[in-house]
């Protein structure tokens, strides 16, 4: 079944669909008459579907042509399925143990298929909620953020290579402006999409929208949004983007994906976990008082930073006299001249990780698009009093992420808040 225009699948139209695709149906050992067919998009755009049989199973995603979670008043390109299914192949190309693999692509139908990651791998948002350790989890974000970072950077490719990349990635302009408008704007006007825990924060949202110093430096994390092309990133790279079980973690849905800043992706990961930080005393009981899984999470924020450090710096001094073309061997050309570009790039990576995160966590607590972290606590004055710590360290990271020179001291300040 070949269509030669955009139609939205159902789950009997979806099997027709297999049918007619090798790459598809060759994974369910083409036999396609004892399918189970369900539909599990919990995010906020897109169908998902898992397909399985006893011999076999995969993922089917499909994008409609508007904002799946706000309906058909609010349109969305149906081409984010173009650039998610590319640089899914390219992340996969460059970390193949934290991403799945891609099977098939139909641009006409916005529809990508791909290896359904099956139990029990869980949404890592999920995992946090129910105070989950996971002990490689820091290892392969690390890693993962450090391959797919640095290999499609300046510091590994030629400007023409990257130039032409760039090019390519330029075209998912409406993702990327549905992120200017919901992390870098709403927050910090009246928009009729901003929603908070009301009436406990209506003050602090208010504040937030009144804060000069804090539109200042979003304008700038804006700017830099905008208009740094550093490297292919995620674009979305939160907690709800990860699949994990204890020895496996999976980074999926980058339809947002473009060449943007790199800390834009390592603040959403850091963000993400402080948020998750936060929400655990709105989870605790007389079972549990999560006290020593706070403990947990703050430890993986720290390895995370500290262990993605390493593995970018360890690759860029592996690939130092290779193509990159951001400083080329003939003019840094001594250990001292090499070191200052290092230290001042890995800082400047970090300051900008910090505002970005922050911005994030502002934007989950008083935008459009909350996280089920405190949505899940069923006590609002209990949920919006975790909700105010957090947005309190996030506005204060924001305005004076420049003074904090390493993760522990990011740690500190959580611990205060």
């Amino acid at each position: 079944m070949a269509f030669s225009e955009f139609r939205q699948l159902d789950e009997k139209t979806l099997i027709e669909y297999i049918k007619s695709v090798p790459s598809l149906s060759s994974k369910l050992a083409n036999n396609l008459d004892d399918l189970s067919v369900k539909e599990v998009g919990d995010g906020n755009l897109n169908f998902v579907y898992i397909v399985s049989n006893p011999a076999g199973s995969l993922v089917i995603k499909q994008a409609l042509p508007y904002v799946r979670c706000i309906g058909e008043s609010w349109p969305m390109t149906k081409e984010r399925a173009y650039f998610e299914s590319l640089a899914l192949k390219e992340e996969f190309r460059l970390s193949p143990e934290h991403v799945p693999e891609v099977y098939h692509f139909d641009r006409t139908m916005s529809l990508i298929g791909m290896r359904y990651l099956e139990p029990p791998h869980i949404i890592l948002r999920k995992g946090l909620i129910a105070g989950i350790e996971y002990p490689l989890l820091a290892e392969h974000m690390a890693d993962f953020m450090a391959k797919t970072l640095f290999f499609t950077s300046l510091l590994f490719r030629s400007t023409a290579e990257h130039k032409r990349d760039v090019a390519e990635f330029c075209g998912n302009v409406e993702l990327c402006r549905l992120t200017e408008q919901v992390v870098f704007s709403d927050p910090y006007k009246v928009s009729q999409y901003n929603r908070w825990t009301s009436p406990y924060l209506d003050h602090d949202a208010e504040a937030v929208r009144e804060d000069n110093l804090l539109k200042l430096e979003v304008a700038e994390l804006k700017s830099k949004f905008c208009e740094r092309a550093q490297a292919l990133i995620h674009g979305d790279l939160h907690t709800g983007s990860v699949m994990v079980t204890r020895e496996s973690t999976q980074v999926i849905d980058p339809e947002f994906a473009f060449y943007g800043p790199m800390g834009f992706d390592i603040g959403a990961f850091l963000g993400n976990l402080i948020l998750a930080f936060f929400a655990q005393d709105g989870h605790a009981d007389q079972a549990n008082d999560r006290k020593a899984y706070k403990e947990w999470i703050l430890k993986t924020i720290e390895d995370s930073w500290n262990l993605f450090h390493h593995k970018f710096t360890s690759l860029w001094d592996e690939h130092r006299n290779g193509a990159g073309e951001a400083y080329l061997p003939a003019i840094y050309n001594n250990p001292e001249v090499q070191l200052l570009v290092q230290k001042k790039y890995m800082t400047d990576l970090f300051h900008d990780s910090l505002g970005f995160g922050a911005a994030k966590m502002i934007r989950r607590i008083v935008g459009v698009a909350h996280v089920e972290d405190f949505e899940s606590i069923a006590d609002a004055g209990k949920r919006a009093t975790c909700e105010r710590r957090a947005l309190d360290l996030a506005k204060m990271l924001l305005k004076e992420r420049r003074k904090f020179e390493g993760i522990a001291e990011i740690i500190s300040a959580i611990r205060q808040f």
